[in-house]
């Protein structure tokens, strides 16, 4: 078979084994490196799944760099991009021999803001209680960094509330009548981009860039030749956010906030306190109306009830009166007119929301825990058409890669979903040895997920295999209620270091249960995917249930009603295949490295009862099946 530049690069003999030490030659990486090298050349969209341990980064990085075409790399997770610029490229680039002119570009929310630090830093009274130091080390910090990276300043987590008050948005953003822009982390960021021959960004900032050209508003990424999507199976929920629009009372929140701030800078004369007044009062009585709903998405039609259509009211009634006022403000300031532009675009987006007005947009709304935010959502029903629209708008080479993207070799759902009907699909697996190294364990006689006795059923078996196991185990969840139920009574059980998701940040859990003895990590969702937890420490992943999704969810169920009012099968060509990709990506928690060994738990009896059982089956690696206890004692015991 005729070989390429990349393919020769990554076999035996090649540039990365010489130049690389621990590199492993394989051929699924070389084949994908070739079929990449051919999408770059000749255009079109690749779809290409590589399981684990393929090495499908540098898959596609080694035929980037040998091109010479400028590209964007997109991935779903900041971890993945930062991984890819910060150790992947350059050892792409070593290997080869050649300059990696890249650049790594995320959203504005993760650069600190000069102007907004100095306007907190004026008006210290606004920093809430117990967050001046870090105020103030966040300070000095901006002062001295390069690139005023959030992810730089490890003394706050990610999540710290304080990081809003110092980071822009779209939104609140002066852009070049801001007294900072010479200075500013965001538009050095981008001005690196757009010099840069290789820019590696999230799928959230790539599609904000589209919906900035569709609008005609600019761009944020340069002109490229190609764009590589790794993390792909998310691509059609991101897409979906950014081609519909919402608008919350967070945002609202926040506007007013900001407006009283800039209005002590640039002193308008306005009084703000009526409308400050009616604003918070209003909010406080959307909350109330929507606590019943309180962690919940919801259906247009759940909030049509006289209760929250009063508090409403007086929400849209309080909006207009703060508009009226920004309105009279706003020639004072740049930052004045920016809030007033702001709310002009908040009513607009709520009044669409509201009237319903275009049929091919699923009106939803979500609602937080404490009923604090209540977000209006407004979702394609579809997302192929502007998908496939973007991509003939942008003649370039399109590149799709995940570990999870097909059922066996059928790509149809992913590319239906897409619109990616011409691609070329390639499927290669994974290059461990599951058969040696990997044991499913179904436990036999485990009633039907939906029944009252099955919570107690799932705590025997975690009891019996974690005890089997010594711990070393994440437990993986479809409901948050369940994992905690779960969690709450296994701890009153056993002496094991039980780690809870929701205790913790993310990243601190994982580092915790890298560095315990004998660990237990329960999550839902998140740990599903994106993490990397290799050796001994995690040899036995337990999931709860078949992963599939609350069909009553509101945007999920509209898509199943469409699907079934157009003749199709919703279950076979939506449910199925979601939930299959989903416990794909589950699984692939347990086996990270050549080495690993681990047992593979699913304790959902319906993969053994219902028909559809076989499809999750046959989508797992081949790895010796077992519904004896005893067989998973053995082969820990062997380990």
């Amino acid at each position: 078979m005729q070989t390429s530049p990349s393919y020769d690069a990554l076999a035996p003999g090649g540039v990365f084994e010489k130049n690389l030490p621990g590199f492993v030659p394989r051929r699924a990486q070389r084949e994908m490196a070739r079929a990449v090298e051919e999408a770059l050349a000749h255009g079109g969209a690749l779809v290409a799944e590589s399981g684990t341990g393929t090495g499908k980064t540098f898959a596609y990085l080694a035929p980037v760099l040998l091109s010479g075409r400028r590209t964007i790399i997109s991935t779903a997770t900041r971890h993945l991009q930062e991984q890819i610029f910060h150790r992947d490229l350059p050892q792409v680039a070593a290997a080869l021999g050649a300059h990696a002119d890249a650049a790594l570009l995320k959203g504005r929310a993760n650069y600190a803001c000069r102007h907004r630090l100095a306007l907190h830093m004026r008006q210290s009274d606004l920093i809430g209680e117990g967050e001046t130091d870090s105020f103030a080390a966040l300070a000095e910090w901006a002062a001295a960094s390069e690139h005023g990276d959030i992810a730089e300043f490890t003394a706050l987590g990610e999540d710290a509330p304080l990081w809003r008050r110092v980071t822009s948005t779209a939104d609140n953003c002066l852009g070049g009548q801001c007294p900072d822009f010479s200075d500013c982390f965001v538009m050095k960021a981008r001005k690196r981009a757009m010099k840069a021959s290789v820019v590696v960004v999230n799928h959230h900032l790539f599609f904000s860039d589209q919906t900035l050209k569709s609008d005609g508003f600019g761009e944020l990424l340069p002109e490229h030749d190609a764009v590589v999507f790794d993390e792909a199976h998310h691509v059609a929920a991101v897409a979906s956010d950014f081609f519909g629009f919402s608008a919350s009372t967070s945002q609202i929140r926040e506007l007013l906030e900001d407006a009283l701030a800039v209005e002590r800078d640039e002193k308008s004369g306005v009084s703000f306190s009526a409308a400050a007044d009616a604003v918070e009062k209003s909010l406080g009585k959307v909350s109330r109306a929507a606590a019943p709903l309180a962690g919940r998405a919801v259906e247009f039609g759940e909030l049509e009830n006289e209760k929250f259509a009063r508090a409403g009211k007086a929400l849209w009634d309080a909006l207009a009166q703060l508009e009226r006022a920004l309105d009279a403000a706003a020639p004072a300031g740049d930052a004045l007119r920016r809030c007033h532009h702001r709310c002009l675009s908040l009513q607009e987006r709520i009044d669409a929301w509201r009237a319903r007005r275009d049929s091919g947009l699923i009106c939803w709304a979500s609602v937080s825990k404490g009923a604090r935010n209540l977000i209006f959502h407004a979702t394609p029903l579809k997302v192929n058409a502007r998908f496939s629209e973007m991509m003939g708008a942008h003649p370039a080479a399109w590149i799709f890669t995940s570990a999870t993207l097909a059922l066996g070799d059928d790509f149809s759902a992913f590319c239906g979903e897409l619109g990616l009907h011409a691609a070329e699909t390639r499927r290669w697996g994974s290059p461990y040895d599951f058969r040696q190294n990997a044991l499913l364990y179904l436990p036999p006689n485990m009633p039907d997920p939906r029944a009252r006795e099955y919570e107690r059923a799932l705590r025997d078996v975690l009891l019996d295999v974690i005890g089997a196991s010594r711990g070393r185990a994440f437990c993986l969840f479809t409901s948050t209620a369940m994992m905690q139920n779960v969690c709450r009574k296994m701890r009153a059980q056993t002496d094991w270091n039980i780690f809870l998701q929701g205790d913790a940040p993310k990243s601190e859990l994982l580092g915790k249960f890298r560095r315990a003895d004998n660990a237990v990590l329960f999550g839902t969702a998140s740990f599903w995917e994106g993490v990397d937890v290799r050796g001994e420490q995690l040899s036995c992943v337990i999931i709860d249930k078949l992963p599939f999704a609350p069909p009553g969810e509101p945007v999920l169920k509209s898509r199943l009603e469409a699907c079934e009012r157009d003749g199709g099968n919703p279950f076979m060509e939506m449910q199925l295949p979601a939930a299959v990709i989903a416990l794909k990506q589950g699984a692939g928690r347990l086996i990270r490295s050549e080495s690993d060994r681990g047992v593979l738990v699913l304790c959902d009896p319906r993969i053994g009862s219902k028909a559809y059982g076989k499809t999750f089956l046959q989508n797992l690696p081949e790895m010796p099946a077992t519904n004896a206890l005893a067989d998973v004692a053995a082969f820990f015991s062997d380990g």
